[in-house]
């Protein structure tokens, strides 16, 4: 197997690789189970400076497993969805404004999807301030648990919505907008993910609403508190981008959200997702 070049950014989450440039991502055979296995190790990886192309990135992303073509329409290429606040750029900006909280991407299918197997965001333009993205390993979340709490966080089920996410960033929705929001169906989910390699780790963020069978405040309250545990500083990675950088996770383990930026702000990222292939169980 093609060996990495692999150098740690925290002691919980993300790595930057180097010496790899976009020819060797779409042509190197041995080159993706090594990134596979790095992204395993590591929850998130890092190129700087790639400068990878739009139709490049959706090639190396079919390399890592089937690409989601659900928003295609909003980028010349398919498999490239803007994520911008920009509305002339993408239709969809009010709703990835929710993206300011933690979340793993897939939690509220449309239908029954599995959460995404992966993301990968190439930045096109920056933020002039803020725009960061963060990161938490959600594996080491659920690791740094007492074995009681392991036991008892084990057995609970959370209810996962779109209006749980929206909520944080417009309290007071219209009817229209709660009809919107409550057109996509709730996700019940287990607290604790048990994946196929045997690992296991925590499903919070902006759309975990309550916990099954408890309290509804107190529910929120654990969930708030444990979501609070799993992102302390000394736990997190932020990336601070550069236009051309490329960034890569795993969305099963890991939790990311963008730092605020300024609503105007010209920042655009390119992302492509990479379809899951295991249910949350």
């Amino acid at each position: 197997m093609t060996t990495l070049t692999v150098e740690k950014l925290t002691g919980s989450v993300g790595a930057e690789v180097t010496g790899v440039d976009a020819g060797r991502l779409t042509h190197d055979a041995g080159l993706i189970d090594a990134i596979l296995a790095a992204l395993e190790d590591n929850g998130v990886l890092v190129f700087r400076g790639l400068y990878l192309e739009p139709a490049a990135q959706v090639a190396f992303c079919a390399r890592l497993g089937a690409i989601d073509h659900s928003n295609d329409g909003r980028h010349p290429v398919s498999g490239i969805y803007p994520v911008t606040l920009d509305a002339s750029k993408n239709s969809g900006a009010t709703y990835l404004r929710a993206t300011f909280d933690w979340h793993i991407d897939g939690c509220t299918p449309v239908d029954d999807e599995y959460p995404l197997k992966a993301t990968i965001l190439t930045a096109k333009q920056v933020a002039d301030s803020g725009g960061e993205t963060e990161f938490a390993n959600s594996y080491a979340a659920y690791d740094a648990l007492s074995d009681e709490e392991k036991d008892r966080f084990g057995r609970l089920r959370v209810v996962h919505s779109l209006e749980a996410s929206q909520r944080r960033i417009e309290p007071d929705p219209s009817l229209a907008q709660l009809a919107r929001w409550r057109a996509r169906r709730t996700s019940e989910h287990p607290l604790v993910w048990t994946h196929r390699s045997g690992r296991r780790s925590l499903v919070l963020g902006a759309s975990a609403d309550h916990v099954v069978g408890m309290d509804l405040d107190a529910g929120r309250a654990l969930l708030e508190q444990l979501l609070d545990r799993a992102t302390v500083p000394e736990r997190v990675y932020s990336h601070d981008w550069s236009i051309g950088d490329t960034v890569v996770w795993d969305n099963s383990g890991v939790l990311h959200r963008a730092a605020p930026y300024p609503l105007d702000s010209p920042r655009e990222m390119l992302r492509t997702t990479v379809l899951g292939e295991e249910p949350i169980r």
